[in-house]
């Protein structure tokens, strides 16, 4: 039986020439690849038709025959052949629009054919523009299905002659040389269990089902099987983390933690603020690293449990850092975090591309002496200049931002010098994310990571109000923020900025701005305009003076979609609404709402709409809950899209689909679970089978390094 690591080239049917095609097209180059190539439809060829029966819909039929003459028809450019077939009921003509000879050189006439295509009439006459066509004796001959495959295909693959009878031909020619033997995958336990087809029958029903309840069968089989070798690496490396990768211990939450909960908290934390920060103080506590999610919607105080986090780190005696994307973002930390711990005896830095040389000096110093117990800054921390005395916990924010490169460089921060028996010691690792994660994405790509959610708002804040108002409403909008300014209020007026036309952007947002002074002349109102086009300074300038409510309107790009804290802006205005994604229409409306006053989001947009803006905007408007709206977004742009090239390699999926195939991803991490909870090393007897594909996997592509 030949390798399924042999090249397609050696394939019946297929030579070098096709196999570099099928390289490059498709990206299939071994046996394995190939038949791991799965129709994305079926079509149903069960049924004959009589000439006789033929409709004119535009539809798919089969039908048996025979040729009875042929002639060519002279065209403006070129010609066309054209075959009269016929059966007992009637007579239908076949079109040819090139290859003419070679046809006519090959189809025999007055021999029975089996014949497959669409159907065009005219004036009650009916024709099969270059149609499938097969010899009945071969037909029966065949490895042949009622389901007939049709695989994804491309341009060039149909231009060079590998139309979808041709890619079917070569993959039964494969099941042929490895005579439809497949090794199981599965354990028995597994398969009787969860009553799943064979690994063979499996395969084979996928490319040529016998039936259309053999087919949903296979379809499971092997969705399931997919899903189950992404859970049981992500679960299994969890594991190995916890036992394999030490961590400092933090045996006590002392002085400052206790002295800042007692006096200094600004407001008392919600059950499922001290729920999370209990399964991090348990986790810092156990000797191995803590590798955690943070996940919290927008407003949901994830900044405070960080800061306990850290004052916890500082207790034991160690530093702690907090590194986020954006400038922006990383000031807000800064400012937020200083003011909340002012009162207390603790060093406090900001560290970004625009922090000036002496001050850089000054950091490096004492970060490296231990002076300096807080880090707080960009990619700029990321610089092998940036040494700790001893960092014992790394806050990464907004951390799909950062590639797996990227954050392991904060895992080679801690001092070389520190070791806990003789092995050196990455920091603790705490990953914030405001963007709602999907469980079922969740359990996909973060399989690896504990997670942790805080899924409830600190009391006293009210729900946002979300409207969609078309581009005719505007005048009715502008009242509006009159009414809301006189109360004394700020407004938001964002536009989007989408990078394939930066220019049309800065031109949408200068338009706006005209219009805005034009409507709230000065001096009677004050506006800030911020755009990604501004230098540092002059935006920080910017967003000062609507913090100190020096100006009553900020109209501004998406720079503001994270890390703007004012809790007197109570209106978010989104211009264009529909050139946005979910994801960020949601965490635009967080900017709002973070006062006592009510808050109001109203998404602008024209009347042209498609299905998923309307989607989206009308997602919007009926719910505030990040994880809804996340699940909505999953099903609207798929897993790659929402997470992101950087770590979308990892669901590069054959045949599972973890939107539509919700249940079985859920069946198959808690069968991951079961396997590694009695055999976490897959060394028992029964589960040979799962541990040679184990290997075979992660030999050949592992999901991912030690860093999350």
């Amino acid at each position: 039986m030949s390798s399924l690591q042999t090249s397609i080239a050696y394939l019946k049917g297929v030579g070098q020439a096709r196999a570099d095609l099928f390289a490059k097209e498709l990206r299939i180059f071994t046996y394995a690849d190939l038949l791991n190539f799965f129709p994305n439809r079926y079509i149903d060829r069960t049924q004959f038709f009589k000439i006789k029966q033929l409709q004119s819909n535009d539809s798919e039929v089969q039908i048996v025959g025979k040729i009875t003459s042929f002639k060519t028809v002279q065209q403006k450019r070129g010609s066309r052949l054209i075959a009269t077939f016929i059966d007992e009921t009637g007579s239908i003509e076949l079109v040819w629009f090139r290859g003419a000879k070679w046809i006519k050189d090959t189809l025999k006439v007055n021999i029975p054919y089996v014949i497959f295509g669409k159907v065009n009439s005219f004036k009650n006459s009916f024709s099969m523009p270059h149609p499938e066509m097969e010899l009945v004796s071969q037909y029966k001959k065949n490895l042949r299905t009622a389901m007939q495959p049709i695989y994804p295909s491309t341009e060039k693959l149909n231009n060079k002659g590998l139309t979808n009878r041709v890619v079917q031909k070569i993959i039964q020619n494969l099941f042929t040389e490895i005579n439809r033997k497949f090794e199981e995958t599965l354990s028995n336990e597994i398969v009787n269990n969860l009553q799943l087809l064979g690994k063979s029958e499996a395969m084979f029903n996928i490319h040529f089902p016998k039936s259309q309840i053999l087919l949903t069968q296979a379809k499971k089989r092997l969705k399931f099987e997919e899903l189950f070798f992404i859970q049981l690496q992500l679960i299994r490396k969890k594991i190995i983390h916890k036992s394999k990768i030490r961590g400092y211990i933090f045996e006590k939450v002392g002085a400052h933690f206790n002295d800042f909960y007692k006096k200094h908290l600004p407001f008392d934390l919600t059950n499922a603020q001290k729920r999370v920060l209990r399964e991090i103080r348990k986790d810092v506590a156990n000797g191995a690293q803590m590798n955690r999610l943070l996940q919290g919607d927008v407003g949901s105080g994830k900044t405070i449990v960080a800061v306990l986090s850290i004052l916890i780190a500082l207790d034991n005696g160690f530093q702690a850092a907090l590194i986020a994307p954006t400038e922006i973002l990383a000031t807000q930390h800064f400012n937020a975090i200083n003011e909340l711990l002012c009162e207390l005896p603790i060093t406090v830095k900001l560290l970004t591309g625009s922090s000036k040389k002496t001050e850089r000096k000054i950091i490096h110093k004492a970060l490296e002496n231990g002076d300096l117990q807080i880090l707080i800054g960009t990619h700029a921390l990321l610089e092998d200049k940036v040494k700790f005395k001893n960092l014992g916990l790394s806050i990464i924010d907004e951390q799909h931002r950062f590639g797996v490169a990227q954050r392991s460089k904060m895992w080679l921060k801690s001092s070389p010098e520190e070791k806990v028996g003789g092995v050196f010691t990455p920091p603790h690792i705490l990953v914030m994310t405001a963007t709602p994660i999907p469980r079922t994405l969740a359990m996909s790509v973060y399989g690896d990571l504990d997670i942790s959610v805080i899924d409830e708002l600190p009391p006293g804040r009210k729900s946002i109000k979300t409207l969609h108002r078309y581009d005719k409403n505007r005048l009715g909008v502008f009242k509006f923020i009159r009414d809301e300014i006189t109360k004394g209020r700020q407004i938001y007026i964002v536009y989007p900025l989408i990078q394939e036309s930066e220019k049309m952007d800065y031109k949408d947002l200068m338009d706006g701005f005209e219009s805005i002074s034009r409507e709230f002349p000065i001096p009677q109102y004050q506006i800030s305009i911020v755009h990604g086009k501004m230098k540092s300074a002059d935006k920080e300038y910017e967003m000062q003076r609507f913090i100190k409510r020096e100006t009553q309107i900020m109209v501004a790009t998406t720079v503001i979609e994270v890390g703007v804290n004012v809790p007197n802006a109570s209106v978010m205005i989104i211009e264009s609404a529909e050139r946005f994604g979910l994801s960020q229409l949601h965490q635009l409306r967080g900017r709002v709402g973070r006062g006592s006053d009510q808050s109001y989001c109203i998404l602008m947009s024209s009347f042209k709409l498609t299905e998923d803006a309307k989607t989206r905007l009308q997602t919007m408007v009926k719910t505030n809950d990040g994880f809804e709206i996340a699940e909505v977004d999953l099903k609207i742009r798929g897993p790659g899209n929402l997470m992101g090239t950087q770590q979308s390699g990892v669901l590069n999926l054959k045949i599972a689909d973890i939107v539509k195939d919700a249940s079985i991803l859920k069946k198959a991490r808690s069968v991951a679970i079961e396997v590694l909870q009695k055999d976490h090393n897959l060394s028992l007897p029964e589960h040979k089978n799962i541990s040679d594909t184990y290997q075979k996997i992660i030999k050949n592509r592992g999901i991912w390094s030690n860093i999350s």
